[in-house]
């Protein structure tokens, strides 16, 4: 495993980062894939032999129960100084009024409820969802600033928005001198490249970390073109992300047959190529099956040639902005 700054910060994580949204209690709401918590155990034990100290979920996630399942594994088979355990906020936790969103209220419930799911003292980053378009980004930086300063948060981080948003949030942090956005997670993978636009520029100038969530497009670029599984066919949110689109084909295409060039199972080609962005810090990778926490460490060493690359990027085309929501 290879280690690398979380940005501008002094906090070293790994170059892939295992995404916990696939743990959980199949009671809980959560999907037909979800693995329970005796399933899911030994994923988390799995990354953390392999080198991977940083770990994201979610509140939201099977309504907690994910991160209730990652803090005791972490627990149990981490020490926790050595962890970067990252978690966010915004998605609705219970019914009622100030259940959902980033006002001040919602985040001081929702810190100390993660908190007490995850059995620790504090979270290494704490991000925001989703941008919340109903409370002012001042009050809700403040109100993040705040769990840094009461040391319930070491780092905050942001998700999926608008670059316009991101650098409202980042120069609004500077302007009142409290704490800044230190990551990005966004959606970016060889299928949806429309971050390059403006995001990864702007995070690339001002520091900030760049954690891509969905690298593998779902699956989508480690499979036949028409092969279905069973996450696929449930997953109602990612059929929003992605289109048939000839495009998109070809390079699906493109991946197998570069994979099939180097001998390389295609998740490792497509996460290679990701790995290779100077401005990606650490990909989140969700793992359902042993060999998908495999292939994305094995990637980390696996170096594409610039004609390589060349013949998985050729083939895009723009396409609409999706994973806001």
């Amino acid at each position: 495993m290879k280690y690398v700054r979380l940005g501008q910060t002094g906090l070293e994580v790994s170059r892939i980062c295992l995404g916990c949204m696939s743990f959980g209690n199949a009671s809980a709401g959560s999907h037909s894939w979800t693995l329970d918590e005796d399933a899911s155990r030994p994923f988390i034990k799995r990354a953390l032999d392999a080198g991977v100290n940083f770990f994201d979920t979610a509140n939201v996630y099977s309504l907690g129960s994910s991160e209730e399942i990652v803090g005791r594994a972490l627990r149990d088979f981490a020490n926790r100084d050595e962890v970067v355990i990252a978690t966010k906020v915004h998605g609705p936790m219970r019914k009622g009024r100030n259940a959902i969103g980033l006002s001040r209220k919602a985040i001081m419930t929702e810190v100390d409820a993660s908190l007490r799911r995850l059995g620790t003292d504090y979270i290494d980053l704490y991000q925001i969802h989703r941008w919340d378009p109903r409370t002012p980004i001042e009050e809700t930086l403040q109100a993040l600033h705040d769990t840094v300063a009461a040391g319930k948060v070491r780092y905050i981080g942001a998700s999926s928005m608008f670059a316009w948003q991101f650098s409202k949030s980042l120069y609004t942090s500077e302007l009142a001198g409290i704490s800044q956005f230190v990551s990005m997670q966004n959606h970016y993978n060889l299928l949806n490249r429309e971050e390059e636009r403006e995001m990864l520029p702007l995070c690339a100038d001002r520091g900030v970390a760049v954690l891509p969530w969905s690298p593998l497009a779902r699956g989508r670029l480690t499979r036949d073109w028409d092969t279905a599984t069973a996450r696929s066919e449930s997953d109602e949110f990612g059929k929003t992300l992605y289109d048939t689109s000839a495009s998109d084909r070809t390079i699906v295409e493109a991946v197998a047959g570069v994979a099939a060039a180097r001998g390389l199972p295609r998740a490792q080609i497509a996460m290679a190529w990701l790995l290779a962005k100077p401005w990606v810090t650490s990909p989140i990778v969700g793992a359902t099956k042993p060999e998908h926490i495999d292939d994305a460490v094995a990637a980390v060493d696996v170096a594409l040639s610039a004609e390589e690359i060349a013949l998985l990027e050729q083939p895009y085309t723009p396409h609409p902005v999706v994973g806001f929501q």
